[in-house]
């Protein structure tokens, strides 16, 4: 008998999913390994539950970096096939009531990364072991050694973002021109700089730069005050209030609980036609 449960909750899993059981590791830009990633149904396809920000909330700003080879990477990651936040529908309706409330006080929230497929997190794994690949160092890690992200939890070993209700954000102060678009092979400045030393950013001055692997990007670092501490617990607090929660080694990362799908990781493309049944 206790076979054949298992068995009929093993056909429940959600096509299109990574079935993985959660464990106690930091959420940063992290992975499943590839030996236990066993991808189970149609890969191409989102499930209902997940929808475009932009068709729940348009006024949400987007400037996904993953899809831009302005990461920590270098290069466009895999799976990123248009620049679209994708969401679940319980996470995107959370972030239009966040939304509402900052824009009445002058503010919108901008989105950097939301759903993030599992080949994604398996290109910052292959990405982290090739220690030569230092491209980008001087601006998302210059303190330090690539070889301790994975020891230190700047890389994980699976991403909150695959379940769809993960998203790295941050605030503009209204009407904020956009960022100019970077510019590969231009000389690189240090996340932690300085705001006006650090590449432009529309965003307000967080104290770092988005997902720069420094512990000064810890969202309450004793080293961060005056108006760089208050910007980030404006996001915060607005956020929280909208159902929220910080992870405390990102300022910019958030999980709206309680999560659509808690246990499961997604490996479906970030696209249009992903969300439209692979039409």
């Amino acid at each position: 008998m206790p076979r054949l449960v298992a068995a009929l909750r093993g056909l429940a899993v959600t096509a299109a999913a990574v079935a993985l059981t959660t464990a106690a590791v930091p959420e940063a830009a992290g992975t499943v390994p590839k030996a236990d990633a066993a991808v189970r149904g149609d890969t191409q396809t989102a499930p209902p539950e997940f929808v475009a920000l932009r068709d729940v909330d348009p006024t949400i700003r987007q400037e996904m970096r993953y899809f831009t080879p302005h990461n920590f990477m270098g290069v466009r990651v895999t799976g990123y096939r248009q620049p679209l936040c994708i969401l679940t529908r319980d996470a995107a309706r959370a972030l239009h009531r966040a939304q509402v409330s900052f824009l009445r006080r002058g503010y919108t929230l901008k989105v950097y990364d939301c759903y993030r497929p599992q080949r994604a997190v398996n290109h910052f794994v292959d990405w982290a072991k090739d220690l030569k690949d230092q491209r980008m160092k001087g601006e998302f890690y210059p303190r330090i050694d690539k070889s301790t992200l994975f020891r230190d939890g700047y890389i994980a070993e699976k991403s909150g973002h695959s379940r769809g209700s993960t998203v790295d954000l941050t605030l503009v102060r209204l009407p904020g021109p956009p960022t100019r678009p970077y510019i590969p092979g231009e000389p690189l400045r240090k996340c932690y700089a300085p705001k006006a030393e650090r590449f432009p950013d529309n965003s307000l001055d967080m104290g770092t730069g988005f997902d720069c692997f420094d512990t000064l990007a810890h969202t309450l670092d004793p080293r961060v005050q005056g108006r760089q501490l208050a910007n980030r617990l404006l996001l915060k607090q607005g956020l929280e209030r909208a159902g929220f929660v910080n992870y405390d080694k990102e300022w910019w990362h958030y999980t709206f609980t309680p999560e659509t799908f808690p246990e499961t990781y997604f490996d479906f493309p970030v696209s249009r036609r992903a969300l439209d049944g692979g039409h």
